[in-house]
């Protein structure tokens, strides 16, 4: 009977279940739960390249456009904005507020606007995860919210050590009013590691801190400060706020006498969770870390170089195989005939379950047998508005250089778009965003729709799936270097324009070949489950 029940609850919820699902507080644990970003330093990667990431795992924006390079009169002013994170396209100014201005850059470098802005035309990268912090310490006075410095730091900066610079010293000078943000910043040598917080009651202010991640190490944040210790007399691996020291102490969260660590200052919680624990021990397994440590190591040196693919499938991970995969348990019985005419039975996860189901369906499951399943936030999630994988590469001019792999929806499900630092326009449904309602003129329904529905017999899906996505990975990173050589011949012939047309149109062509293909897909899974079973 129980069998059969659970028969009926999948086959009859799941196209509803998982096709309206949005991940949302509900689903909380107990800790703050959002964005995922990975860094690669050169000597870490397979390549040289330098990497960061960002999984915007939310309701964010989806939309994306490239805002050009400009020059700007003497006396301009920059505006600066509140609520640009869920406007449903780039002229849509309905719940955006004008905060202040600030003196404007006399020139301004192209970047790639996205909902957390995310490279400029000098191969400066940047990924993202909140990591919330202490309340007392948000100053709402504060001129400005985290994106808003990204998307400055990338018009005026081109190196990762400027950035953290300018970002730091406005936040100090202006007020910063967020909640407390990590970014992860990039650039062709080297990749860093930058927290900051309010400075709570009074004159808004900052407090904040980067460290460097050593060029043969990898990092990991995922919605957690995990800066430890701060060495104030190491200006290669740190940089931080003026007044840090005096701030920690005058807010009673440092004594003065003990090593200054900045997740203490900034937060008072463990400084990791499931997340940051499975990618450092993934990539340094020998270490043998353990989920009951105080804290974790700020980095490791991976025991195996890391790939840009490498990155993509850690981006991809829900722990399936191993002790925290949330649908070990959700097995099931079938029966075959053997070669020698028996009955054979055998043990198979149920092909209706994977682990982006949402908290109502896991109670269900866990009312009818308790301790069935054991929620673990997995990397890969249905409810990412987007992701990307950035690579910064010194030995490549900067119009193609710099390429963000730059992806839709769940990053467990949806194949990856190269975008590259020249690249002038994308697509005009990149343009709009798809999280207010159901556009079939937004680039992230044409992946959204496949995606769902491959949820409802993810075991036969998948094998339609997954080898689609690893085909676009194939596919780009064997047609790259001819595009890369092709590029380096047109700028060396001073034929720039026609590089960035080319790295432009490379995109464009790349991105309609996904989307079709998603689109098969979809078609394809109304076919097999048309009949909701």
């Amino acid at each position: 009977m129980y069998k059969l029940l659970l028969s009926v609850i999948f086959s009859g919820i799941l196209l509803t279940s998982f096709s309206q699902y949005v991940y949302t507080e509900a689903d909380n644990p107990g800790y703050d739960e959002n964005c995922t970003t990975i860094m690669v330093g050169r000597l870490a990667s397979t390549d040289g390249s330098v990497m960061t990431s960002h999984s915007c795992d939310g309701n964010y924006r989806t939309w994306l456009d490239i805002i050009p390079a400009a020059k700007h009169e003497a006396g301009t002013m920059h505006p600066v904005y509140w609520g640009t994170l869920h406007t449903e396209e780039a002229w849509d100014m309905s719940k955006v507020t004008k905060k202040g201005e600030i003196p404007e850059a006399e020139e301004t470098f192209a970047y790639l606007s996205t909902a957390y802005p995310c490279m400029n035309e000098k191969q400066l990268a940047i990924g993202e995860t909140t990591i919330y912090g202490r309340q007392e310490l948000r100053n709402q006075e504060g001129l400005f919210l985290i994106e808003e410095l990204e998307k400055i730091a990338l018009q005026r900066c081109s190196t990762a050590r400027q950035a953290i610079a300018l970002m730091g010293k406005l936040a100090e000078e202006h007020g910063y009013a967020d909640l407390a943000e990590c970014l992860t910043i990039a650039d062709p040598k080297e990749v860093w590691h930058f927290e900051i917080a309010g400075s709570g009651k009074g004159k808004p202010s900052a407090l904040w801190c980067a460290q460097r991640i050593p060029d043969d190490h990898a990092g990991v944040c995922a919605n957690i400060p995990r800066i430890s210790t701060v060495d104030f007399n190491n200006p290669d691996m740190f940089m931080y706020s003026s007044n840090l020291k005096n701030k920690a102490k005058e807010l009673g969260y440092w004594d003065g006498k003990e090593a200054l660590k900045f997740w203490k200052v900034i937060n008072d919680r463990k400084p990791f969770a499931i997340r940051d624990f499975y990618v450092l021990s993934t990539l340094a397994p020998s270490m043998k870390l353990s989920m009951d440590a105080e804290e974790l190591p700020f980095s490791v040196k991976p025991e195996k170089k890391l790939s840009v693919q490498d990155v993509m499938k850690l981006f991809r991970e829900t722990y399936e195989g191993t002790e925290w995969d949330m649908t070990k348990n959700l097995m099931v019985t079938v029966r075959r005939r053997g070669a020698d005419g028996n009955t054979v039975e055998e043990k198979v996860k149920s092909p209706v379950v994977n682990n982006w189901m949402n908290n109502d369906l896991r109670n269900l499951i866990n009312e009818l047998r308790p301790g069935t399943m054991d929620r673990n936030r997995t990397i890969a999630i249905a409810g990412c508005s987007y992701s990307h994988v950035i690579q910064c590469r010194s030995w490549l001019p900067d119009e193609v250089g710099g390429v963000a792999w730059f992806s839709f929806d769940n990053p467990g499900q949806s194949p990856r778009i190269p975008i590259f630092s020249g690249v002038t326009k994308l697509p005009y449904s990149f343009t709009i965003c798809g999280q207010h309602r159901y556009r079939t003129d937004a680039a992230l329904w044409a992946f959204r729709e496949a995606n769902r529905l491959s949820t409802v017999n993810w075991t036969r899906s998948r094998a339609l799936l997954e080898p689609a996505v690893l085909d676009f990975e194939t596919k780009a990173l064997t047609e790259l270097p001819m595009l890369e050589n092709k590029v380096k011949e047109l700028l060396q012939a001073g034929k720039k324009e026609e590089a960035l047309n080319l790295v432009t149109e490379y995109t464009a062509s790349f991105a309609g070949a996904a989307m079709l293909k998603w689109q098969e897909l979809k078609t394809t899974f109304w076919g097999m489950y048309g009949r909701g079973f």
